[in-house]
């Protein structure tokens, strides 16, 4: 854990520091390591973990129970964005994919290994591959597309949904996939790739926040503003909420999902903010606040 905070850090100070310094230069280049992960990184890790997933009955119940905890959180996060804070379509489609997508697999594979052993990883594994990932690649690029600036007729919003989703076309040749196409190793590279992807991740975050940032000011000091506060809200309290009273009071879980289902917001929102024209500044400060929030639990709960 110790290892993990020091890397998130490091990549969100650095990231921070380069905007200052290099400005435009910066952005460019979080613009290309965005790129990388849409186009490149995040499929081939889609593709070779779904394709050689063995879903078990122990974990279906949990998986059930991730998606009522994920539809609540859109659904409470589209009334209060909408309804109560009355913010811009860009900002609700904002406040919804960083509420309910969380980081469970750059963030999430390493917190459960730490705190719960390495024996506890494939159940995370399978939280990440079916919940968060099938979650990303349909409903998280759906609400890209329905709340985003690049487009705004239904049809041209269908189009930007599988023109700019990779992603679910990997999981969807995934699905197809014979055996001979998953090796052993390529298996494990792809997860190797998972751990490559935090720090580039959170560069893009602290150039993000940079960005954003109005004013003269150049402290590092992400915004906490209503609209973060309710994501954190629904993101590290209800959504795991949710899946505790469901675990007691229909069917018992593995004791990584509650961690999974109130871990920090994913990275991947912050590609579907840049791809779709969503409110960067609003998904890069929750997954700011949400990261140092877990992490500091998580630090915590071992040191303790």
């Amino acid at each position: 854990m110790i290892a993990i905070a020091a890397v998130i850090a490091t990549a969100t100070a650095v990231g921070f520091g380069a905007e200052h310094r290099l400005g435009e230069r910066a952005e460019a280049i979080a613009r290309r390591i965005l790129w990388l992960l849409l186009w490149v990184l995040v499929p081939g890790v889609i593709f070779f973990n779904i394709a050689t997933l063995e879903l078990t009955a122990e974990v279906g119940a949990g998986i059930g129970f991730a998606y009522v905890a994920l539809l609540v959180v859109l659904g409470t996060a589209y009334v209060v964005g909408t309804y109560v804070l009355r913010l811009a379509r860009p900002a609700v489609g904002a406040l919804m994919v960083v509420s309910a997508l969380a980081n469970t697999g750059y963030l999430g594979l390493p917190f459960s290994a730490a705190l719960f052993g390495l024996e506890e990883l494939p159940n995370a594994i399978a939280y990440d591959a079916v919940v968060s990932t099938v979650a990303l690649v349909t409903i998280g690029f759906s609400i890209g597309a329905a709340f985003g600036t690049v487009a705004e007729h239904p049809r041209q919003r269908a189009v930007a949904f599988f023109s700019r989703n990779p992603a679910l076309w990997a999981c969807a040749a995934a699905l197809i996939a014979p055996a001979f196409l998953t090796p052993g190793w390529a298996v494990d590279a792809s997860q190797a790739v998972v751990f490559a992807i935090l720090p580039l991740g959170f560069f893009v975050v602290g150039v993000t926040l940079a960005a954003e940032t109005t004013g003269e000011d150049p402290r590092f000091s992400p915004a906490f503003t209503r609209p973060v506060g309710v994501a954190l809200g629904l993101r590290l309290l209800l959504a795991p909420a949710i899946m505790l009273a469901l675990s007691e009071a229909v069917h018992a879980v593995p004791e990584s999902y509650l961690s999974q289902a109130g871990m920090a917001s994913a990275i991947n929102a912050l590609v579907v903010a840049q791809e779709y024209g969503l409110d960067r500044a609003l998904v890069a400060s929750v997954i700011a606040w949400s990261s140092a929030i877990v992490v500091a639990g998580g630090l915590a709960v071992t040191l303790l």
